[in-house]
């Protein structure tokens, strides 16, 4: 199978690549629990900045961010990691799935989540990003992760999970998506095929 790992982190090291790493590993170890394998690509749009904007300008993608595009289309799950901007996604984040084809994400699994300074971002995720893909037709798990600065290291409390709880947590709702279908296989134009999907994801 195919994962491919969206990544909007700008600096180097980045604590939103950092993230997107550990989703991917969940996601990979779930997908390894049930028999099945999957081979990881890594878009980090902070190296395609420039591409972007010029195919935003021409129309036409330079090569490598024809690749990009082409490991985003092809892959039998996502994952979408972005940094917060001004309380929403950034705009290399949007620009970057501005210039994929509308149609190209529909029914494909995604795990969305974000990065911010501080907890009271996290709801980005819901009035932005999630919003996003739903427009896309894609299919978002439904646990979303968001790490704030105090989140590294935290093991959460009585009443939430830590961050290492919810990245397993959503790794393994992503696994089930992408495991529901054979890879490579395009996803089934039917509203009952995905709700089967959904109802076969466990939030215990």
């Amino acid at each position: 199978m195919r994962l491919t790992v969206v990544s909007a982190g700008l600096s180097t090291p980045s604590s939103t690549r950092l993230l997107a790493d550990r989703l991917a590993e969940s996601a990979r170890a779930e997908l390894a629990s049930r028999e099945r394998t999957a081979s990881t690509e890594v878009v980090e749009l902070r190296e395609l900045a420039g591409d972007i904007a010029h195919h935003l300008v021409t129309g036409f993608p330079p090569p490598r961010l024809s690749t990009a595009i082409g490991a985003v289309t092809a892959a039998d799950g996502l994952i979408v990691v972005t940094p917060v901007f001004a309380a929403s996604y950034s705009g290399l984040f949007k620009s970057f799935f501005d210039v994929i084809d509308p149609d190209a994400l529909t029914g494909k699994p995604v795990l969305t989540a974000a990065t911010g300074g501080t907890a009271r971002h996290s709801l980005v995720l819901e009035h932005a990003v999630r919003p996003l893909f739903a427009y896309l037709r894609a299919v978002v798990v439904p646990t979303t992760v968001f790490a704030a600065s105090e989140d590294w290291g935290s093991g959460g409390d009585a009443y939430t999970d830590g961050l290492p709880g919810r990245v397993r947590r959503a790794g393994a709702e992503l696994a089930t998506l992408m495991a529901a279908r054979p890879a490579g296989e395009e996803p089934e134009d039917d509203v009952t095929a995905l709700e089967r999907q959904l109802a076969d994801l466990r939030f215990d």
